[in-house]
């Protein structure tokens, strides 16, 4: 395919990253008009991660993966840890030497890594511009199809450590909602209400308080290394949270430590992990792969009732979570605004941390696009290390770009975290989404590096 000219490059990545805009918004306009609300909201993202996403990730991962293209899944895994591994240091940088919130770590560390990019990699199909990229006799569509399975890989890696290490940088004692008593492997007693009401009236959790320490407002490099020196809500949290595969009699007579523990594993293998082992042995297991994706007539005897309905609800997940986070910014923002006409929040409101918020939309929008761009067209330029793929080489460049995830916000909520700080990653949120656009021209120089790259 001739390669795309740059104006024509742009336009199609402005009317992309539009398209995934509108999305956004009409999740807002459905806030506003009251079709959707924050509880409606959670229902469908809890839908989304634990049924949606994981048939996504069964379909693609295992109609994709085969012998032949393993590395390359590979050098995503790798490409995922580094990149997050770099994410945190740089967020850590920002909280210990600059000197800012616990939250500028998370906010750093976790990019929305699986609606947002599978939808504009969608749109980028439907403006033509990624056939430049097609370098065999696949059709678009196949291509396509390849980088989404590219991004849910990557999107996987993050799943996990958003689940597993997420709320322990953010809300280190993980406490479930009280309207979701059974999120996370909580067990259900009722003869923990009274101890449950009595933590909601008395929490004073900060946002990044370690579950081994008394009296710290911040969270340590090693929450588990310390000890729990008697703070009794966060004995009480332990108990309210125990992990499935224990029995609970065994779980009563474990330490804290190990209970932390076994809760961070239990919260690792989490559904779209366990969605993306699926695929990964459906992909790998040559009889398994012919009965879930080839035709009737040639051995595929799941392909038309269980794999067309995994196919089904799978694509659910593509626009459903960027509506969501649509609603999710309207009513972060109107809860924001009534924070601001509390007497006294009102002065505290009026203190944007503008310096922090600059820093983070400089490392997510122009940090990390140049340095992944930079690093991948180096390499794919001098080696052969990162194989002879171009769709690869694109999705590798935009996967650790763009706005934070949208987890921030449903992290801080639970944490009972200052309400100025939620106040201000709700500015964050939006005004990252808003910026959105400006991935166009990560978009382009990563089509144009990607192009330069192609023998």
């Amino acid at each position: 395919m001739a390669p795309t000219g740059l104006l024509e490059s742009f336009l199609g990545a402005i009317q992309a990253s539009l398209s995934v805009l509108l999305v956004l918004s009409y999740g807002s306009i459905a806030a506003w008009s009251g079709l959707l609300d924050h509880k409606s909201t959670k229902a469908v993202s809890k839908i989304c991660v634990r049924m949606f996403l994981p048939a996504l990730l069964i379909t693609k991962i295992g109609s994709e993966l085969h012998a032949e293209s393993v590395s390359r899944y590979g050098i995503i895994f790798v490409w995922a840890i580094v990149t997050h591994i770099v994410s945190f240091l740089i967020g850590l940088f920002a909280q210990y030497v600059l000197g800012m919130k616990d939250w500028v770590t998370v906010a750093l560390m976790f990019n929305n890594s699986t609606s947002y990019p599978l939808l504009l990699v969608t749109a980028l199909d439907d403006t033509g511009i990624l056939s430049s990229l097609i370098v065999t006799d696949e059709s678009s569509k196949d291509a396509v199809e390849r980088a989404k399975s590219y991004f849910l890989v990557y999107a996987t890696v993050s799943s996990c450590l958003t689940f597993a290490v997420g709320p322990r940088l953010i809300d280190s004692e993980h406490a479930p909602e009280a309207d979701d008593k059974d999120e996370d492997g909580y067990d259900g007693d009722d003869d923990n209400e009274e101890e449950r009401d009595a933590e909601a009236a008395n929490e004073e959790t900060g946002l990044l308080r370690n579950p081994f320490a008394s009296g710290s407002s911040s969270g340590g490099f090693f929450p588990y290394l310390r000890r729990n020196s008697g703070n009794r809500a966060s004995v009480i949290r332990q108990e309210l949270r125990r992990a499935s595969y224990v029995p609970k009699q065994k779980w009563k007579q474990l330490s804290p430590r190990t209970k932390w523990w076994l809760l961070f594993i239990s919260d690792f293998f989490n559904a779209p992990l366990l969605g993306a082992l699926l695929g990964l042995i459906i992909g790998l297991v040559p009889a398994l792969q012919r009965a879930f994706f080839n035709d009737a007539n040639e051995g595929g005897i799941f392909t038309a009732w269980l794999t067309a309905s995994l196919k089904n609800i799978g694509g659910l997940f593509v626009p459903l979570p960027v509506v969501v986070a649509g609603v999710s910014l309207y009513t972060s923002m109107k809860e924001a605004r009534e924070h601001t006409r509390d007497g006294s929040l009102a002065e505290a409101a009026k203190k944007t941390p503008w310096w922090t918020f600059t820093y983070i939309l400089v490392v997510r929008f122009l940090l990390w696009p140049a340095a992944s761009i930079g690093l991948v067209y180096a390499v794919t330029s001098r080696t052969e290390i990162l194989g002879d793929d171009p769709m690869l080489w694109f999705t590798m460049m935009l996967m650790p770009t763009g706005p934070s995830a949208m987890k921030l916000i449903t992290l801080v909520q639970v944490s009972e975290g200052d309400p100025e700080d939620e106040t201000n990653i709700a500015k964050l949120l939006t005004l990252s989404y808003v910026m959105s656009p400006i991935l166009s021209l990560t978009v382009v120089g990563s089509l144009l590096a990607s192009q330069a790259n192609i023998r």
